[in-house]
């Protein structure tokens, strides 16, 4: 597999990011290695916080709220997916899967031998983790969800799989590319076929300049200054290493017919009997997931006794505009549920 690996000196100095740097191999389908990073803070017999970022950010997203779980004692990792922030960055977008995804996080949570995890993921960091508690369930102890969920074609079945997945496929087909966010966003807006989010899908798959920091701050990051566009820019420094940026939104299985429904209603399955304390903490401006709460606290045995919480005047990148409301949130759902 090919693959890319920013240099070390476009992550000197950056704002608020202080923390030491540590790789976990994993394997490539090829029978070669990636090297997967991950901040690793606090006392390592603390109890673990496990972070999870979204598309197309990495780790840096949760640099304020890193500092207040330490100081509370706990351990935190925040990983960077393959593809984002330090990890390596395979080149060809195709390299990039669901399932692949979900098996590099599993390899690095066996390699570091990680137990006892509370878990607290957004975006991507929710589609590629709540998989990997269903595979590896006795690993986890809690769970937190903030603006994301596990999308598995919930009541499509027989002929709509297909009618349903050849109108989305010709829907995207017949959209143009947009060339900033917020031209793609008013797009969307004005979307009603119900099929919104693939102006999203095609934007970052073939928009000709994609660039975090902008989707950052379209998408509910707030206002950034300089320091923090530099940084959320900084594992980037060219379009050669953005195949797994572009390729996210792609694979996020919307469409019925998509190869990882069946893996995500199996994850499904295993959440109708979930036990263990499980929370949501969703923003109150993101539509792009509004409302996927409710099947966790509804689906979930372990959310249906939990205080959830609503995050006020954040939108998608909460990490961002609300660190301090969703680490008190998570610490008081931890509290709670010892």
């Amino acid at each position: 597999m090919q693959y890319k690996r920013t240099p070390e000196d476009r992550f000197e100095n950056l704002d608020g990011y202080p923390f030491l740097a540590n790789y976990c191999l994993v394997p490539d389908p090829d029978g070669g290695e990636l090297r997967m990073h991950y901040v690793d803070e606090g006392p390592r017999d603390g109890e673990l916080i496990l972070c999870l970022h979204g598309q197309p950010t990495w780790s840096y997203l949760y640099r304020k709220m890193i500092p207040l779980f330490v100081e509370r004692g706990y351990r935190v990792i925040a990983v960077d997916f393959i593809g984002f922030g330090k990890s390596d960055k395979p080149t060809d977008r195709v390299d990039y899967t669901y399932k692949r995804h979900v098996e590099w996080l599993k390899s690095l949570l066996v390699n570091l031998n990680l137990t006892r995890i509370t878990m607290v993921c957004q975006d991507w960091g929710g589609l590629i983790g709540l998989r990997a508690a269903t595979e590896l369930p006795d690993r986890f102890a809690r769970i937190v969800t903030a603006n994301t969920g596990l999308p598995d074609a919930k009541g499509v079945e027989g002929e709509q799989v297909e009618k349903i997945s050849d109108a989305m496929r010709a829907h995207y087909e017949s959209l143009p590319v947009h060339q900033s966010p917020p031209e793609m966003g008013a797009a969307m807006m004005a979307d009603n076929t119900g099929m919104r989010f693939l102006h999203w899908v095609k934007y970052c798959a073939e928009t000709p300049d994609l660039r975090v920091s902008e989707v950052v701050k379209f998408s509910g990051g707030g206002v950034l200054g300089d320091a923090q566009v530099a940084a959320y820019d900084a594992p980037f420094p060219d379009d050669s290493y953005m195949a797994g940026a572009r390729q996210f939104p792609s694979l996020v299985p919307i469409m019925p017919d998509n190869a990882a429904i069946l893996d995500n209603r199996a994850a499904w399955q295993v959440f109708e009997h979930w036990d263990k304390p499980f929370f949501t903490a969703f923003s109150d401006s993101d539509p792009v997931t509004a409302g996927a709460h409710v099947r966790f606290q509804e689906t979930v045995p372990g959310a249906k006794r939990q205080k959830h919480v609503t995050i006020e005047g954040a939108g998608h990148f909460l990490q961002e505009q609300a660190p301090d409301a969703l680490a008190s949130a998570v610490l008081t759902f931890m509290a709670d549920n010892p």
